[in-house]
């Protein structure tokens, strides 16, 4: 069986869900093979968590020569793995989390490979010929379905476009030595200002978003509270953004960052065709606004007429003494 890539997104050695999630699409299409980017050290912890959702294999590459250094060095070492790992069956797919930096990253290793890139899939699933990835087009209007007729296909995945399923794997660990040229490691990061954590999980990998708009009027407390009451990420429109109720960071839509989590919860947000791109492809949509007339009710699967300072605030109340 051909093996198939999947390059683990981890903070410190803590492996986060869209793995999982690519590990569940990997065995669709072959024998999953995790690849671990950071220190040696961290590789048997790693390799426990990831051959629980059938990882047959770990592929570790020490990241004292890629760390402190932009996407270059990661593209060479992958090309280095793939054309290793392409002997017998050959590689069925390279599969990494759809973010900006791996976006960068795919698109040189495409390059390196000579071979086809789908970036953002929703869904990938085996073909007769290959990978077939499902991808949300022209601003959310759109679905269509594409894969890669050259080479090994190289798919970026959006978080929440699957289920994690576990499923035993060996979880053998290999350590792969990369040889970094000189060239990839002439763009170097002087100095990094890490984000504050807020608790709450990061926008683009929640599985719950609460946002707000304009209907707000600037008060996000029913927002967060709401959220928060959930462990949901929290949004805002391009609207509340504009006007400084929230930094760029929470922006969601065409021009900020693009969700597909199971639950999204509109507030307050009329549901111009720019926030719809970047949300449209979640699995339920919910809205609560005061205008019956909202374009964001054309879309969503369950609609709330009223006063979001009126219905969170209720909303909130029943889930914190709901048993649970």
């Amino acid at each position: 069986m051909s093996e198939v890539l999947v390059v683990i997104d981890h903070v410190a050695g803590e492996v986060k869900k869209p793995t999982y999630e690519l590990l569940t699409i990997a065995r669709r299409l072959g024998e999953p093979a995790a690849v671990f980017f950071g220190s040696p050290d961290q590789a048997d912890a790693v390799a426990q968590k990831v051959k629980a959702y059938g990882a047959a294999k770990v592929y570790v590459v020490d990241d004292a020569q890629t760390k402190g250094f932009l996407v270059a060095p990661k593209a060479e070492a992958l090309q280095q793995l793939a054309e290793k790992s392409s002997g017998g069956d050959g590689l069925a797919a390279i599969l990494l989390p759809s973010t900006f930096e791996n976006k960068e990253v795919a698109g040189r290793l495409a390059i390196k490979l000579g071979s086809g890139l789908i970036t953002d899939a929703v869904d990938v699933q085996a073909g007769e010929s290959g990978p077939v990835t499902t991808q949300s087009v022209f601003a959310g209007n759109f679905t269509v379905q594409a894969k890669v007729t050259h080479g090994t296909p190289i798919i970026t995945v959006k978080p929440n476009s699957a289920a994690p399923e576990e499923a035993d794997g060996a979880g053998t660990v290999e350590t792969f030595d990369a040889t970094i040229s000189d060239a990839a490691r002439t763009a170097q990061i002087v100095a990094t200002q890490p984000r504050q954590s807020t608790g709450r999980p990061e926008l683009t990998e929640a599985a719950i978003v609460v946002s707000g708009g304009r209907g707000t009027g600037g008060n996000f407390e029913p927002v967060e509270g709401f959220a928060d009451s959930l462990g949901a990420a929290v949004g805002a429109s391009r609207a509340a953004v504009d006007s400084g109720w929230m930094p760029h960071a929470f922006q969601v839509g065409q021009t900020g960052k693009t969700v597909s989590p199971q639950l999204y919860v509109a507030n307050g947000i009329s549901g111009a065709i720019q926030h719809r791109a970047g949300m449209q492809t979640s699995k339920t949509i919910v809205a609560v606004n005061k205008d019956p007339e909202a374009p964001i009710f054309e879309l969503v699967d369950f609609g709330v007429v009223g006063d979001l300072h009126t219905v969170l605030p209720a909303a909130t109340e029943q889930i914190t003494v709901r048993p649970r």
